[in-house]
């Protein structure tokens, strides 16, 4: 019994020294969002910087076929490095225009950062 329990202990003081913990989740809570990712309800927002900062560009509808017909940031050639999904379904996203080359998706009430090294041109729900 006693060597089970110092086997614990130094198990537990092991993965302190290494911080070993639980990954937290990729997507900020829904009480972090309004702060880092501001976006309108029932929109989905794509950001030019990490964390929801830089220049936002968001839309009300279900899909868009080429998001460079009306978002500033991406009409200058910078890459999407966050997104919000605030809509009521998945969306998924593509790097070129009319749906081709998806590279990702995110479901209802979440976002988060991105790889950041590609534009997303087009989206629709998924």
């Amino acid at each position: 019994m006693r060597r089970i329990r110092s086997f614990v202990v130094a198990a537990a003081a092991l993965a302190a020294a290494l911080g070993t913990v639980p990954a937290a989740s990729a997507a900020p809570s829904a009480s972090a969002r309004p702060a880092a990712f501001p976006c309108t309800s029932g929109y989905f927002c794509i950001y030019s910087d990490w964390n929801g900062g830089g220049t936002r560009c968001q839309w009300s509808q279900s899909s868009k076929a080429n998001t460079a017909d009306d978002c500033s940031f991406i009409q200058r050639g910078q890459n999407v490095r966050s997104v919000w999904n605030n809509t009521r379904h998945r969306v998924q996203y593509y790097t070129q225009t009319n749906y081709h080359a998806r590279v990702g998706s995110t479901p209802s009430g979440a976002g988060g950062n991105l790889q950041g090294s590609y534009q997303i041109r087009s989206f629709k729900p998924q």
